[in-house]
């Protein structure tokens, strides 16, 4: 029951401290000041400022050293950060890149997913439906160019899903949304961000039904993740859970990984959940 102590963990979601690690929202009412976190009132000790200060190569080397402290293997970086063409490149040992595209581009957003899978082999596309302006529905048509490029070349997506936390609208992402994405792309392999909440309930519904959907932890403190999702892992769902430490958008691997040793995991779900369904999900060997 107790979180095994492994040094192969993949960690879905984690990051460095950029020089804007959180740009402007077009759709926001109240424009953040550049740097600070849009959603700050959620987190509790999280700082006024994220910025780097210093040069790249220190941010990346403060988050290797996170990673070596708690165990972490692999992360998986956004190219929304300016500095993570320099890690994958320096660090492909440690490192795998993802990118976050917009459907309102429209084809715009295919070309930069092909070029980004040329330029730095990403795993992964990532999708912010109540973040982009105008907000998308998740099963809005214009994702779907996005979602036919992700099943051609075997990669997943990430969805945020549930109430965001910036002040933006929620509807956008309710996970019932994606009954109609998994029916019409059911080889697409999608991957809930963020929580689902307060439809959590649904969302394990929705995993039970389709098979190529999963939910990562990020965003939310381990002792906050619904039980309605530990209970489906430690049942039928070992398979379908994914570890993501959210470091440094919000929340320090010293206080996840405090918590992560208080969840109430099964023995055997523990090594799927901490590194192996990512792995599988990202193509990275181990």
């Amino acid at each position: 029951m107790p979180m095994p102590k492994t040094g192969n963990i993949v960690d879905t979601l984690i990051g460095f401290r950029d020089v804007n690690p959180h740009p402007a929202m077009p759709g926001l009412r109240e424009e953040h000041k550049d740097g600070v976190h849009p959603h700050a009132y959620m987190f509790k000790e999280i700082p006024d400022d994220l910025d780097a200060k210093e040069d790249p190569a220190v941010s990346i080397s403060e988050t290797l050293a996170k990673m070596d402290k708690f165990g972490i293997e692999y992360g998986l970086v956004s190219l929304t950060s300016a500095m993570t063409p320099k890690a994958v490149r320096e660090h492909k040992d440690r490192f795998v890149s993802c990118i976050n595209v917009d459907g309102n581009k429209g084809m715009d957003a295919v070309r930069a997913i092909l070029r980004a899978k040329d330029e730095h082999d990403i795993r992964a596309v990532t999708i912010f439906p109540s973040g982009v302006y105008p907000p998308l529905d998740i099963s809005h048509k214009r994702w779907y160019p996005i979602y036919a490029k992700c099943v051609e070349l075997d990669i997943p997506v990430f969805c945020a899903v549930g109430v965001p936390g910036p002040r933006l609208p929620m509807m956008p992402q309710w996970p019932g949304y994606l009954d109609e994405v998994c029916y019409d792309f059911p080889d697409l392999k999608i991957i809930m961000r963020h929580g689902a909440e307060p439809w959590a309930d649904l969302a394990v519904k929705l995993m039970l039904k389709w098979p190529n959907l999963y939910y990562s932890t990020s965003g939310f403190a381990p002792k906050y993740i619904p039980q309605d999702v530990i209970d489906y892992a430690n049942t039928r769902g070992s398979d379908k859970l994914i570890y993501a430490g959210y470091f440094p958008f919000g929340l320090e691997l010293e206080r996840t990984f405090k918590e992560l040793e208080a969840l109430a995991l099964k023995d055997e779900v523990w090594p799927k959940f901490l590194s192996g369904n990512a792995r599988k999900l990202l193509k990275i060997p181990g």
